[in-house]
């Protein structure tokens, strides 16, 4: 039978997404906060530097595991006021994130040319072919089959079409990795607890980062997909990870 990892816990593979769904309704309406408060705000300046690997707005761009919708806001955002004509899909297998972002249009009057699709990164409802980039913030790890999930990234992105992802991943200082844990699994969880009730959504949320692969592991990964020019650059010494690659 096969299994995977909830968190630190193990579990039948076909009871993960269920489990993450679940975990991720219980806190969306304080996810955007909690994001802040546990990042100390840097998650900005990170979806920031992350926007910048997309030079080119007049595109068809796939946002997945969109959540709240940051990155696809983002973008919007930042091609309005420069006139680009982008097209932005918002894809995320949970629909209380999904309406989150949705709000967050249109309070924003960010909603024109986006569009919103419940799907599991796992099988993506679009043809073969179809984006110029596919991006994915803090959403791949919570995947199922990580695998699967680049396969599917592959398939949909143009040939030359550009795969982005931000994810957290492995601190390289050993000081700054000390520190780090030890707040990831002593501070974060009860913060969540005092802010949204739910405690263990976010002893699996830091359990989900401290077993992500190694930026070098999650490297030879995107290339097993069939992805070229695979690159990454580490943000916060390494707290966050910038992955990229190309469709050739």
């Amino acid at each position: 039978m096969n299994q995977t990892n909830f968190g630190f816990k193990k579990i039948k593979a076909n009871e993960k997404q269920s489990l993450v769904n679940s975990v991720f309704s219980n806190v969306a309406d304080k996810y955007d906060l909690m994001n802040d408060l546990m990042s100390f705000g840097m998650h900005r300046l990170w979806k920031d530097e992350f926007i910048r690997q997309i030079p080119n707005l007049n595109s068809n761009i796939l946002d997945v595991a969109s959540g709240s919708g940051d990155i696809a806001l983002k973008l919007a955002k930042k091609a309005k006021d420069r006139g680009s004509n982008i097209s932005l899909t918002l894809s995320d297998i949970n629909e209380e994130m999904l309406r989150q972002a949705k709000k967050k249009s249109i309070d924003l009057n960010l909603f024109q040319n986006l569009k919103f699709t419940v799907a599991s990164a796992e099988e993506l409802p679009f043809p073969d072919n179809s984006f110029d980039y596919y991006t994915i913030a803090f959403g791949i790890r919570n995947v199922p089959d990580i695998n699967k999930a680049l396969k599917e990234a592959y398939r949909v992105l143009k040939p030359m079409g550009k795969f982005i992802c931000l994810e957290f991943s492995k601190v390289k200082e050993s000081l700054l990795q000390d520190f780090y844990k030890f707040y990831s699994f002593n501070v974060i969880p009860k913060i969540g607890k005092i802010i949204t009730g739910n405690k263990e959504a976010y002893d699996y949320l830091v359990e989900s980062i401290d077993l992500f692969p190694s930026q070098d592991e999650f490297r030879i990964m995107i290339k097993e997909a069939g992805f070229e020019e695979i690159n990454y650059k580490n943000l916060s010494g390494g707290i966050v990870a910038i992955h990229s690659a190309y469709k050739l």
